[in-house]
C-alpha cells in the first residue's frame, strides 16, 4: 500500500457514470474556462498596439508574460493549497475576482508600471483550472466514481479552454477594427467576461464541503515566493545580459538554495504549503516532471514557431515566409487539435487506461516536435507537425490535473492539482529564456559569419528548439512508465 494513502475501497470497473450530478456544476465552470482561453488569446493580435498606447518598445513586452508567468507560480500553489483548507470554491471565487479587479485595471492603465502591475495580477486565473478539477473530483468520489467522472469534465473544461482561446484571438484582432482603434474600449470585452466569470462562480458553483483542516504555511509561502523571485529575475537576467553576466548565475543560484530552504521548511511542518512525501510518490512525481517539462513546448515554444513561420526563406534559406494571418492558421490548427485532444482523452483513457494515454500523449507531443527536424519545408509538413503535438497537448492539458487528483490523498487534491500547472508554468518560463537564449546565440554567430540576415537565427537554432521539445516529451513518456500500473484508474474512493 501507497505510505501517502489511507485504506480505501476500489470501485468496481465499468460503474455508470451518474452524470446529471455534476454536469450543471460543469457547465458553469465551462464559463469559467471560456474566460480564461479569452483572456490567453484576446490580447494576442493587440500585443503591438498596447505598446504603441504605452510608448514601450515591442521587446518590452515580454515583461508582460515574465510578470504575469511569475505571479502564476506563486498564486498557483498557495490558493490551491487554500483550496484544500478552506474550500476550493472559495479560492475560485477570490482568483476570480482578483482576475476581474486587473482586467479592468488593465483598461484604465496609462502607464507602463501600472500595466505591469496590473497584468500580472491576471495571473491569477491560472489558478482555475486546478480548482475546478479539484471541486469536480470531490463532489465526484462522493458519487462513487471520481475517476470517470472528473475525467470526462476535464476533457470538457480544456475543451471550453480552447474554444474560449479561438474565440478571444478571432474577437481581439477584429474589435480593435470595430471600435476604430480605441484600445481601451477593446479591452473591456475580456473585463467583462472576468466580471461575468464571478457571478458564474459565485451563484453556479456549489460548495464541495470538503475541508483538511489544515493551517496556513505562511514560512513557506515566503521562502517559496523569495526562491520563485530569484530564480525568474534570473532568468530575466538571462535573457538581457546574456549567459556570462554574473548576475544570472548568482540569481539562479541562490534562488535554487532558497527552494532548498523551502523544501527543508516544509519537511518539518505539519500542513505544508507542498507535501513532498505526496509528492515523491511513486504515483505522483512522474505527474509533476511530466507537467514541468511539458511547459517547455506548451509554453515555450510558441513564439519561436511563430518567428520560424515568419521567416522568409529567399533570404535565409528556411522559413515559411507567411504573412501575420498565415501564422494564424498554424496557430488555429494547432489550438483546434488541442481541443480534440482534450475531448477525446476519457474516451482513450477507458479504452487503454489513465497511465497508457498519458505515455501516449506525451509521445504525440514528442513525435510532432521531432518530426521537425526532417520536415520542416513548407506549410503542409508544419501543420501536420503542429497537428500531432497539439492533440497530445490537448490530451495532456486535460489529463494532468486529473491524473493528479486521482494520484493524491483526498485532502491534498487541491494542492496536487495546483502543483501540475505551477511546475508547468516554471517549465515554460525556463524554456522560453533558454530558447531566446539559442536563438540570440545563434543570430549573433550567423552575423559574425557576414550573412544577408543577422536578425533572424539561423536553421540550426530552431533545430535546438525542437529537439528540446521533442527530447522532453519523450522523457515524460518513459517517467510516466514508473507510474504503477492501474494507480490513476476510476480512483478508489473511501468507504464513508
Amino acid at each position: 500500500m501507497d505510505p501517502m494513502t489511507s485504506p480505501r475501497e476500489q470501485v468496481p470497473a465499468h460503474v455508470p457514470v451518474p452524470w446529471k450530478a455534476v454536469g450543471a456544476i460543469v457547465g458553469f465552470l465551462a464559463v469559467v474556462e471560456i474566460t480564461s482561453g479569452i483572456l490567453q488569446g484576446y490580447y494576442t493580435p493587440l500585443m503591438t498596439d498596447i505598446a504603441r498606447h504605452l510608448g514601450i518598445h515591442d521587446a518590452d513586452v515580454n515583461w508582460f508574460e515574465a510578470a504575469q508567468l511569475m505571479v502564476s507560480a506563486l498564486a498557483v500553489p498557495l490558493l490551491a493549497s487554500m483550496g484544500d483548507i478552506f474550500g476550493h470554491k472559495k479560492m475560485l471565487l477570490l482568483s476570480a475576482i482578483v482576475t476581474a479587479v486587473a482586467s479592468w485595471a488593465v483598461v484604465f492603465s496609462g502607464s507602463f508600471t501600472t500595466f505591469l502591475i496590473a497584468w500580472a495580477f491576471q495571473g491569477f486565473y491560472a489558478v482555475w483550472l486546478p480548482l475546478e478539477i479539484a471541486l469536480i473530483f470531490s463532489r465526484a468520489r462522493k458519487l462513487g466514481t471520481p475517476g470517470p467522472i472528473t475525467r470526462r469534465a476535464a476533457g470538457i473544461l480544456v475543451g471550453a479552454l480552447e474554444f474560449g482561446v479561438i474565440v478571444g484571438a478571432l474577437a481581439g484582432g477584429a474589435l480593435i477594427s470595430v471600435f476604430g482603434g480605441n484600445l481601451a474600449l477593446t479591452m473591456t470585452i475580456p473585463a467583462i467576461a472576468t466580471t461575468l466569470c464571478v457571478f458564474a462562480v459565485g451563484f453556479g458553483v456549489p460548495d464541495d464541503g470538503d475541508r483538511s483542516g489544515a493551517k496556513i504555511d505562511g514560512g513557506g509561502f515566503i521562502y517559496l515566493a523569495i526562491g520563485l523571485l530569484l530564480l525568474t529575475s534570473g532568468l530575466s537576467f538571462l535573457r538581457i545580459n546574456g549567459p556570462a553576466s554574473p548576475l544570472v548565475w548568482g540569481s539562479l543560484v541562490a534562488g535554487l538554495l532558497m527552494l532548498y530552504v523551502f523544501y527543508r521548511h516544509e519537511n518539518k511542518q505539519e500542513d505544508p504549503l507542498i507535501d513532498f512525501k505526496v509528492l515523491f510518490a511513486r504515483s505522483m512525481w512522474p505527474l509533476q516532471l511530466t507537467a514541468g517539462l511539458f511547459g517547455i513546448s506548451v509554453l515555450g515554444a510558441q513564439i519561436p514557431m511563430s518567428t520560424f513561420a515568419r521567416t522568409d526563406p529567399s533570404i535565409n534559406g528556411y522559413g515559411l515566409g507567411l504573412s501575420a494571418s498565415g501564422v494564424s492558421v498554424i496557430i488555429g490548427a494547432y489550438v483546434l487539435s488541442m481541443l480534440l485532444g482534450a475531448l477525446a482523452f476519457p474516451t482513450v483513457a477507458r479504452w487503454v487506461g489513465m497511465r497508457m494515454s498519458l505515455v501516449a500523449a506525451s509521445s504525440l507531443v514528442g513525435i510532432g516536435y521531432l518530426l521537425f527536424l526532417p520536415l520542416h519545408e513548407n506549410l503542409t509538413q508544419t501543420l501536420t507537425n503542429m497537428i500531432i503535438a497539439g492533440l497530445g497537448s490537448g490530451a495532456l492539458v486535460a489529463a494532468l490535473p486529473a491524473a493528479a487528483a486521482a494520484a493524491a490523498p483526498f485532502h491534498r487534491t487541491g494542492m496536487a492539482t495546483g502543483l501540475t500547472n505551477a511546475v508547468k508554468t516554471i517549465g515554460g518560463s525556463f524554456a522560453s529564456a533558454v530558447f531566446g537564449l539559442a536563438l540570440i546565440g545563434q543570430a549573433v554567430g550567423a552575423a559574425a559569419e557576414g550573412t544577408s540576415e543577422s536578425f533572424a537565427a539561423p536553421l540550426t537554432g530552431y533545430m535546438i528548439v525542437w529537439a528540446i521539445c521533442g527530447g522532453a516529451a519523450m522523457i515524460c513518456a518513459l517517467a510516466l512508465l514508473a507510474v504503477p500500473r492501474g494507480a490513476l484508474d476510476d480512483a478508489p474512493v473511501t468507504v464513508e
